[in-house]
């Protein structure tokens, strides 16, 4: 009886919906989840629901009760919540509350593809593409304009971005909150140059000197224009909560050769992090930061007390560089490396070749024995690797991905030289090595596509 009382209370609000269908269908499922009843049983009850045509002129039966919605809107994808937001005046309002109460939200959300489709789309439009409804969203982004800004990472739901004087910004894409980093001559190789006026107008990049490469390359510094800096400084930034603050922290690693720096929040500059160098990508716990080389070795910083230490977790895999590595922190708790290979393959005919992942290995990490095991397979996960932050996620908690697959986007070393060319975006199987696209092939896009799971959590005070 308590099932068909709300479901004759949905149905009484389907016709206000933009896609009544689909929206309605989105609910239901989320209801059904709710109620702890399998969709099967609630689809005897939305059957019937009559034609949008039919319902004009008639009075709608009572709405669910605030309390209600606002648990079946907790189960929502972002995506689709904001869209049951737009519906009607009393879900926008319990969609603006669910916003306030920030914690209640604990929805995990399917990553998404953030991409620029064309010039025509405008300089601050984006497009959010939906793992889930295989469809794109368009999102409109506070200046300066996105399509001239570098997206150097996404962490969280939240972006991290550099615009035209090469300062640093992170954007939440759903939201709109913009919050300025500090300043890149904060940065320890980075110094200003001013011009007769005192103005900045140049960079100076200056060159290593805590590496083994240092007394090989110099000292002397290189002089960037101010929106030059960024194609030579930036390689990838993080955005992790501190569960020791409540606050978070940004982690960005940068040229000269792949090193790293960090900012807490409300830091007015960088820490750089020496000696360490050719750092791939970082992953943060407990107050360790970890951080894995090009050539497999993984190093942990403890930025937990007021001086930072440096301790090897595990020595050099290999000798060379020529894979993509990564690290992340597994559901079931191992650490794993992941070594994507992208050779180059012939492009269309009149055009330049290009680089397609075509093989990625999976390995734990066994801190005991300093080693790497290779994993056959990721058993009911899947992983999303990228220009973003690495993520292992299971399929019981996210049944639209495909299990023991990789969802892969472009991961550019230097991302600005490969504004026109192919991107390199799809779904790879690591049992037969087979891949397919996600969205129709994306050739000329900038900024560079990049995985995002959308969020509607503002910062407050610096709390995430």
């Amino acid at each position: 009886m308590e099932a068909c009382i709300l479901i004759r209370s949905l149905r009484s609000l389907r016709h206000l919906a933009r896609h009544p269908t689909s929206l309605c269908s989105l609910i239901f499922r989320a209801l059904a989840d709710l109620m702890g009843l399998s969709p099967s049983v609630l689809s005897k009850f939305r059957g019937d629901a009559p034609p949008m045509e039919n319902m004009v002129g008639k009075s709608p039966e009572p709405e669910l009760p605030p309390d209600m919605l606002s648990s079946i809107f907790a189960l929502l994808e972002v995506p689709d919540l904001v869209r049951a937001g737009s519906v009607c005046s009393s879900w926008r309002s319990v969609y603006t509350g669910l916003r306030r109460q920030l914690l209640k939200h604990k929805q995990r959300q399917t990553p998404c593809l953030l991409y620029h489709t064309s010039e025509s789309t405008g300089e601050n439009a984006a497009c959010l593409y939906s793992l889930v409804e295989k469809r794109a969203y368009k999102l409109t982004l506070p200046d300066p304009p996105i399509r001239s800004r570098y997206l150097i990472g996404s962490s969280h739901g939240w972006l991290i971005t550099s615009d035209e004087r090469s300062e640093l910004h992170l954007v939440n894409p759903i939201t709109g909150e913009q919050i300025g980093l500090p300043s890149v001559i904060t940065l320890e190789q980075v110094k200003p140059v001013f011009d007769d006026e005192g103005a900045i107008h140049k960079y100076e990049l200056w060159k290593p000197r805590y590496t083994a490469l240092a007394e090989f390359l110099g000292h002397e510094p290189s002089i960037y224009a101010l929106d030059e800096l960024r194609d030579h400084l930036y390689f990838k930034a993080y955005l992790f909560p501190d569960s020791q603050t409540g606050s978070y922290i940004v982690v960005l690693i940068h040229n000269p050769e792949y090193q790293i720096s960090f900012a807490r929040a409300g830091d007015c500059g960088w820490t750089f992090l020496p000696p360490g160098w050719n750092y791939q990508e970082c992953i943060y716990k407990d107050g360790l930061l970890y951080a894995v080389t090009g050539t497999g070795a993984v190093d942990a910083f403890d930025l937990s007390g007021s001086t930072v230490t440096r301790t090897t977790v595990l020595g050099d895999m290999k000798h060379y560089i020529c894979e993509h590595i990564y690290i992340v922190q597994a559901p079931w708790g191992d650490m794993l490396q992941v070594w994507r290979e992208q050779p180059t393959v012939d492009g269309d005919a009149g055009s330049e070749n290009i680089e397609e992942t075509s093989k990625i290995f999976v390995y734990k990490i066994d801190m005991a024995a300093k080693k790497l095991v290779e994993i056959n397979g990721l058993h009911g996960h899947v992983l999303f690797l990228g220009h973003s932050q690495t993520l292992c996620l299971s399929v019981e908690e996210y049944p639209q991905l495909k299990a023991n697959c990789v969802y892969f986007t472009d991961d550019e070393e230097y991302i600005s030289m490969y504004k026109n060319l192919h991107r390199d975006i799809g779904v790879l199987n690591l049992e037969n090595s087979s891949r397919e696209e996600i969205v129709p092939r994306i050739y000329c896009t900038w900024p560079n596509p990049i995985w995002i799971a959308p969020s509607l959590r503002m910062m407050h005070s610096g709390l995430m």
